[in-house]
């Protein structure tokens, strides 16, 4: 049933339309952004002499919650819109962005994003923001998770593109005020109002006129960016705006990074605080009276296959079934007749498993009760488009490495020789630091933080590696997109920033190791 949408050209826009997401809470992003400014932080420092200089040969920067925003990667370097000398709409065969090289950081430890906006810790949140951004404008990294000592030898980036959705929604308004306070001319691309834009294009080219349909996170959902922006592109686009339905789809970009609060071994799960759906649960409640819509695959759950009051999911399949049936539930008891022609895949996990969301979406279009009644029939059409925003943020940062002139061409060379990726771990040194037993923050820790304890190194940014990808994520990362694997691998081989790995920590390219 996959449907995969591929726009040919998405104008540029303004990289932030500061009305359209949540406001930050000034106070206290500006006085961190103050504290680094002025240079009286040791732990995080942003590199501003680098920036007086030319800046064309510096790499492009990524962050992401977690590993989800290597789907953004992956259209990057995937794309092929543009000729590559002329700059014109239009491919040449040519990857857009051949000669280039990126830095990307997957802030796993504090992930998922998306739970700070229910936790009541959106000032917290920005400031993880803010430190990923000061982390790719600034040189210190760790070379390990036990290592003593931080390296400062990493090049800062001459651009940056936010993978989060989460991220965007609440922090693109932080970010460009740090860079224009920090004086920096660094270009940065969100990903919400893109997406947005898509979905609008698609159903005026597409002629699919209908509601849209938005999987995310619960955090972006809270937010409310992607109603509003879709709001707006409707207005821009001179149609009436659809309707819009959210699912705040809790546990699901947890589970597929193999978050033990949400997925985990049978054998270790009376150990872990589950903080999935469940039956009488507040954030997610699953129905007993929806069994059929779910329709749980019995080797995804834990528990009394016959007592759904016992019942933890325990697969990706699983959340995915669970978080379809409640978006198309919720749908059908709002009154809405529109049917769902459009579903924006609003966070960057959600693309690795676009199939099984359609596949799911498809089956609940079929779903027949006992009595015959085919409650969902009429609403979502067969064949739904599907958005995923990676492939039009891709776009967007090429025209806007153009327009600035920032774009390395044919006689330019970049500081890098090969692409490179960190992930955050646990600061297991850092005094009252609490873990659970494989070794991630506890819930309680992870969401009762405060912000403004600016002396606190809470994790460490380490080169991606074996020792910190497991063998799920490595397996999804190699199987679903080869061309990331491979980087991946000449990272740990090549670069100077891993020359301390083990052999036994580093990637082979494909391989499945």
């Amino acid at each position: 049933m996959k449907k995969h949408l591929t726009l040919l050209f998405v104008p540029i826009l303004a990289l932030a339309v500061f009305s359209t997401y949540a406001k930050p809470a000034q106070n206290e992003a500006s006085s961190f952004v103050e504290i680094v400014g002025q240079g009286k932080s040791d732990l995080f420092k942003v590199s501003f002499d680098r920036y007086k200089a030319e800046m064309k040969d510096l790499p492009i920067g990524i962050f992401d919650s977690g590993i989800g925003g290597l789907t953004v990667l992956e259209a990057i370097l995937q794309l092929d819109a543009f000729n590559n000398v002329t700059h014109e709409v239009g491919p040449d065969g040519r990857p857009d962005f051949e000669d280039e090289r990126f830095i990307y950081l997957g802030d796993q430890a504090n992930m998922p994003y998306g739970n700070y906006p229910s936790e009541q810790k959106t000032d917290f949140l920005r400031e993880l923001i803010i430190k990923d951004l000061i982390f790719l404008l600034g040189g210190r990294y760790w070379a390990s998770a036990t290592g003593q000592l931080p390296r400062n030898d990493k090049p800062p980036v001459k651009a940056i593109a936010i993978a989060c959705n989460t991220a965007t929604a609440y922090g693109l308004e932080s970010i460009h005020a740090a860079l224009k306070q920090w004086r920096l001319p660094v270009q940065v691309v969100g990903i919400v109002d893109v997406g947005a834009g898509g979905a609008i294009q698609s159903i005026t080219e597409q002629n699919k006129r209908g509601a849209v349909a938005v999987l995310a996170t619960v955090g972006t959902c809270r937010s409310e960016g992607y109603i509003r922006a879709i709001a707006q592109k409707a207005s821009e686009a001179s149609i009436t705006p659809p309707a819009v339905i959210q699912q705040g789809c809790l546990g699901l970009a947890g589970a597929i990074e193999g978050d033990p609060s949400y997925i985990s071994l049978a054998d270790v799960a009376k150990a872990v605080d589950y903080r999935g759906p469940e039956v009488g649960g507040q954030a997610a409640p699953i129905d007993p009276g929806l069994i059929g819509q779910y329709g749980f695959e019995a080797e995804g759950l834990l528990g009394d296959v016959d007592r759904p009051a016992s019942w933890r999911l325990n697969s990706v399949k699983n959340y995915i079934r669970y978080h379809t049936a409640s978006l198309m539930e919720s749908y059908r008891n709002s009154g809405n007749s529109q049917p769902i022609s459009t579903v924006i895949l609003a966070c960057t996990h959600f693309p690795f498993y676009e199939d099984e969301i359609a596949e799911s979406l498809e089956r609940l279009r079929d779903f027949r009760k006992a009595d015959g009644e085919e409650p969902y029939k009429h609403l979502i059409i067969e064949n739904p488009s599907f958005i995923d925003p990676a492939d039009l943020a891709a776009r967007q940062l090429y025209e806007t490495l153009t327009g600035s002139g920032l774009l390395i061409g044919e006689n330019d060379q970049s500081v890098l020789s090969v692409d490179e990726f960190y992930i955050s771990v646990p600061n297991t040194t850092l005094a009252g630091v609490k873990l659970t037993a494989t070794g991630e923050f506890t819930y309680e820790y992870k969401y009762g933080r405060n912000p403004r304890r600016f002396e606190c190194e809470y994790v460490k940014r380490v080169p991606m590696s074996s020792l910190n990808l497991s063998h799920a994520v490595r397996e999804t990362i190699r199987t679903k997109m080869p061309v990331i694997w491979n980087r991946l691998a000449a990272f740990t081989q090549e670069s100077p920033r891993t020359r301390d790995l083990p052999d036994s920590a580093r990637i082979e390219a494909g391989a499945s190791n």
